[in-house]
């Protein structure tokens, strides 16, 4: 059976995210987005873990649905969360993040048990750490033979294993003798599959695609698409195997539009390419401080293998603008505007779920479901033929379907990419 799998999200408790995320509304807005298996986000919270406990109950092997799932009868709960570890190694100061994943409340539980010891875990939804990635696997892999680490986002600059400001140049420099362990990790909305292809290293690695969703709505905007049962321990062994026959494909973000896709400074608006990065010896030219190195720059200093490098042995991966900024552009109002939700909420009671219109309808039945400008914009952004102004330092991207996108900052379609 084929599963749409979102496994990194966060909980009301973790900053800067929105208080509707509870476990009752990201289950009622994965069905909307067609979601089926979608993670409970910062099990590590002591409150959080206590609605977990009182809300959810097992479902299929080592997974969970509401007891109250009259909303969203079919949407499974994987328990996972994530944290952060900062630390020096090597005389530099490391941030990383890294995702969980367990497969029963005891072995949560025993996680957060050894968390709960070594640092606060009340305080915010994705705990801080001050210990090493290093201790933060031998916790994880003694809480369950099963359980597992995955390094999130892995190129942001700021806080992952490959950041330019404060990771490593390699998962062997991170995590030492622990590295088999190491299974997968997530590409984050600044990068896709093929970029992370260009690195020979994590060849053996598998690379999956999650939302980091802080809001309802945002859920699905990377996801993983599986055929295989509804099974925690199965979907673990993909991801250990890196099993393309029940992998089928990823669903990505259009990486420029990830808001550490370019190099630049927001607070100065400058946005570079790497090319132009290096001819101003990576320092800003309006404030002379150093630009923040994006992801695209920092996949290419790692890089052993080109720009154009393909290979039919990865996992494909799918390219997609969400429904309701499709709808915007199209209306020509903004996403949280009354009409473009009128129209959102339309589809999705006519059409069936967000991935249903964006994966699965021939264009003939879009047209008939939402007319013929949307189902060609629809079209389009399957093609590939749209432009996109890439993000920066914080700041996402900016996608156009019908047009050109003006300056200050960098265009280009996204067929004629420097990679």
């Amino acid at each position: 059976m084929r599963i749409i799998a979102d496994l990194h999200i966060h909980s009301s408790y973790s900053r800067a995210t929105s208080k509707e995320m509870n476990l009752a509304t990201v289950a009622r807005w994965a069905a909307i987005k067609g979601i089926d298996l979608v993670s409970t986000g910062d099990f590590t919270h002591p409150a959080h873990f206590a609605a977990i406990e009182q809300e959810l109950e097992p479902a299929e092997n080592g997974l969970f649905k509401l007891k109250d799932s009259k909303h969203a009868p079919k949407v499974r709960f994987m328990l996972s969360t994530e944290v952060s570890n900062i630390y020096k190694q090597g005389s530099k100061t490391r941030k990383v993040h890294s995702l969980i994943f367990a497969p029963s409340i005891k072995a949560a539980k025993k996680m957060n048990s050894v968390f709960g010891a070594k640092g606060n875990i009340k305080s915010d939804g994705r705990p801080i750490f001050g210990f090493s990635s290093i201790d933060l696997l031998k916790t994880v892999l003694d809480s369950h033979p099963d359980s597992m680490l995955v390094p999130a986002h892995a190129w942001t600059p700021w806080f992952s294993i490959f950041g330019s400001k404060s990771g490593f140049d390699s998962i062997e420099e991170c995590f030492g003798d622990l590295s088999p362990h190491i299974h997968a990790l997530e590409t984050g909305l600044s990068s896709d599959p093929k970029m992370n292809r260009r690195i020979s290293s994590l060849d053996s690695i598998t690379l999956i695609s999650n939302s980091d969703a802080h809001s309802p709505s945002k859920l699905g905007r990377e996801a993983n698409v599986f055929d295989c049962n509804m099974d925690y321990f199965e979907i673990m062994e993909i991801l250990k195997t890196n099993d393309r026959e029940r992998f089928l494909y990823t669903i990505e973000f259009y990486p420029e539009e990830g808001k550490y896709h370019a190099d630049g400074h927001r607070a100065c608006g400058v946005c570079f390419t790497p090319e132009q990065t290096a001819l101003v010896s990576g320092i800003c030219p309006v404030c002379t401080r150093p630009l923040t190195v994006g992801v695209l720059n920092r996949i290419d200093e790692l890089a052993d293998r080109p720009h154009d490098f393909v290979t039919e042995e990865s996992v494909p991966a799918r390219h997609l603008v969400p429904l309701v900024e499709i709808l915007s552009e199209i209306i020509g109002y903004g996403t949280g505007s009354k009409k473009v939700q009128s129209e959102y909420e339309r589809l999705i009671n006519e059409g069936g779920s967000e991935f249903s219109i964006l994966l699965d309808k021939e264009k003939s039945e879009l047209t008939e479901l939402a007319g013929e400008r949307t189902a060609e914009a629809i079209q389009r952004v399957r093609d590939g033929c749209i432009s996109i102004r890439s993000g920066f330092d914080g700041e996402f991207g900016a996608i156009s379907i019908s047009e050109k996108l003006k300056e200050p900052v960098p265009a280009r379609t996204y067929q004629q990419r420097l990679y």
